[in-house]
């Protein structure tokens, strides 16, 4: 007891009458780092273990799909089932933005999850340690104590949003700009007399340079239909992934034109034309919005110098008389 007493008068003369509280925090915090890797380990059932040998034993295919898969190579993989959402619906989402910010790995969706703890985690060992800094050369309030700990780990654990968020939307910002003149440039190569396929493929070629985001979906949709998937499903799949209104009501023209037995090429000459005016009412409409976005900078750079101009002279003779002093 005179031990923890003294451990306690110690804390307190050194951090206060908080003292004791915050180093019972960080410790706490650093029992529960040291525990999360035996929560998470996760035990196999030696059962699941022979039914999986049986099925292996069974049929080959699954065999080789695990041979292709990186089962085990992952340093993540034992930890998916705390990693990845539980619902379905949540991981298809989350998978859907990363495929949409050009995150097409596997384990993107375990990746992100993963970031967004770690830095979480770290961001708030670092808030207590500036917390802890504070507090030795200064007396903080509890308030300032409890923001400086979370706030870094709410900004560390939103990050990895943030970040998506924001190529997720240079990503179709650069889709939209590339997607009429991709059209153009296939229109011309089915006038030409070559298939779908063969101009998917050069298009695909020719922007890379100027737009590498939407070469990348056209050429994995020439791979997929090389490979034999159906074409419908691929189309519908590049709509998903790049998440644009024009490439979406691009495939549906594709698709019905396949349907109706129309031709390609007056489907593509019509839609690309749209495209092409859409692209003009688009520029117009940032144009005709900047003066209003003007108004409130013109406002502050040009009133109060112009102000100042006219009405300080006034204003200084006015101040030299209230004060009695002569001109």
């Amino acid at each position: 007891m005179e031990l923890l007493t003294n451990i306690q008068a110690t804390l307190t003369e050194q951090f206060g009458p908080f003292g004791p509280l915050l180093a019972v925090g960080i410790l706490g915090m650093f029992l529960v780092l040291l525990t999360l890797p035996v929560l998470l380990k996760k035990r196999v059932d030696p059962l699941d273990k022979l039914r999986a040998s049986n099925r292996q034993e069974a049929s080959g295919k699954e065999k080789k799909q695990k041979l292709r898969q990186n089962s085990g190579t992952d340093k993540l993989d034992k930890y998916s089932d705390f990693l990845e959402p539980k619902d379905e619906e949540e991981y298809s989402a989350v998978r859907l933005k990363l495929l949409q910010a050009g995150y097409r790995s596997k384990t993107a969706v375990r990746t992100y999850h993963f970031l967004q703890f770690a830095l979480g985690i770290t961001m708030l060992i670092i808030g207590s340690l500036i917390a802890i800094f504070l507090k030795t050369t200064g007396d903080p309030s509890t308030q300032k104590i409890i923001m400086t700990i979370l706030l870094p780990g709410v900004v560390g654990y939103m990050f990895p949003k943030y970040w998506v968020t924001k190529r997720q939307q240079a990503r179709q910002e650069e889709i939209v700009n590339g997607f009429p003149d991709s059209l153009d440039m296939m229109l011309v190569c089915v006038e030409a007399g070559q298939s779908l396929d063969q101009s998917i493929v050069r298009v695909a070629t020719e922007i890379r340079a100027g737009f590498p985001a939407l070469a990348d979906e056209y050429q994995m949709v020439a791979h997929e239909m090389k490979a034999g998937k159906d074409r419908i499903q691929v189309l519908r799949d590049m709509s998903e992934r790049a998440g644009v209104t024009d490439v979406s009501s691009f495939v549906t023209v594709l698709i019905q034109s396949a349907t109706f037995g129309t031709s390609i090429a007056e489907a593509l000459r019509v839609y690309a034309a749209e495209m092409r005016d859409k692209r003009v009412m688009r520029a117009e409409e940032k144009a005709n919005t900047l003066p209003t976005k003007m108004t409130l900078a013109t406002m502050m750079l040009t009133v109060p110098p112009l102000l100042i101009i006219l009405i300080g002279p006034s204003v200084y003779n006015i101040a030299k008389i209230l004060n009695g002093t002569n001109f």
